[in-house]
């Protein structure tokens, strides 16, 4: 079972092999959101399947999401139905791809062993790792899979409120890493969100921070080093990961898992939930 990362060569062992498999493109694209479909429908990955970030993995605001932000969190329920039709089927080994540095593809990743789902890795490198070791490709719309008899388990991946961040604001039990570019970190500028900054006390780790030159991610061992040199000292299961609405969080948090580091928790509204919450502190700097 494959839980983390997994090559473009063992992929292709696994697809040889015969055994149950799910692959999902998850490529997007933040300020062109049909274009991760164009990307997907000019070369992908023979048999996968695309997922959108805002149609399948996100939800609009309401009774049924389970978190707030610009890109809340369906229901572990609505979820789990959205998967079993792009035919997932439980104890299916899936792999995830996009060609954006796993910031995508990580939600997916995330929001599967949050409802359970522990087989699942991103494909390191994503679509031109794939290329480059010999992957064939093939064109056109995804398909429409049979659907398939995917189902909710207890959650493997612990989550933090909004009051439950306040409630350990400067505890030594909670340290933050914001995930986000460091000139957004800091409030210089704020594309997205009406308020620029972020949590006070947080760290800083941009996500690219966790890719190497050749776009696959870092040594382990290196991952490790860097984020015990930014923790200084903090413990890393009292780490929670956020981002601007808590999607590109999880490279870091998928980072520490390969680390070693044990696996952390999401905040999925992150900033842009926290800087619309009255009274919420917000810092600068």
């Amino acid at each position: 079972m494959f839980t983390t990362l997994i090559s473009a060569r063992e992929l292709q062992q696994l697809m040889a092999s015969g055994a149950p498999l799910r692959v999902y493109d998850c490529s997007f694209e933040l300020m062109k959101p049909d274009a991760g479909a164009e990307q997907y429908a000019q070369a992908h990955i023979p048999g996968s399947v695309y997922v959108h970030l805002d149609h399948h993995l996100s939800d609009k605001q309401g009774a049924d999401s389970a978190s707030g932000g610009r890109h809340p969190l369906p229901s572990r329920e609505t979820f789990a139905r959205r998967m079993a039709s792009l035919g997932l089927s439980d104890g299916v080994q899936v792999v995830v791809l996009d060609r954006q540095g796993a910031n995508y593809c990580g939600r997916l990743w995330w929001m599967l062993k949050w409802c359970g789902h522990e087989a699942v890795a991103v494909l390191d490198g994503g679509l031109a790792a794939w290329q480059a070791a010999g992957g064939a490709v093939d064109s056109g719309p995804s398909p429409t899979p049979e659907p398939g008899n995917f189902t909710l388990q207890p959650a493997a991946a612990p989550t933090a409120s909004t009051r439950s961040i306040v409630q350990s604001l400067g505890r030594p039990t909670q340290t933050l890493i914001d995930a986000r570019a460091g000139a957004r970190f800091r409030g210089e500028v704020e594309p997205l969100d009406p308020v620029a900054g972020h949590i006070p006390g947080a760290l800083n780790r941009p996500f690219a921070e966790n890719i190497g030159p050749d776009g696959r991610f870092k040594p382990a061992a290196q991952l490790r080093a860097e984020f015990e040199q930014l923790l200084a000292g903090r413990d890393p299961a009292s780490v929670v990961h956020h981002c601007g609405s808590g999607v590109s969080a999880i490279p870091n948090l998928l980072a520490m898992e390969v680390a070693g580091l044990g696996r952390t928790a999401l905040y999925p509204g992150s900033w842009s939930e926290w800087c619309n919450t009255p009274d919420a502190p917000c810092a600068v700097g």
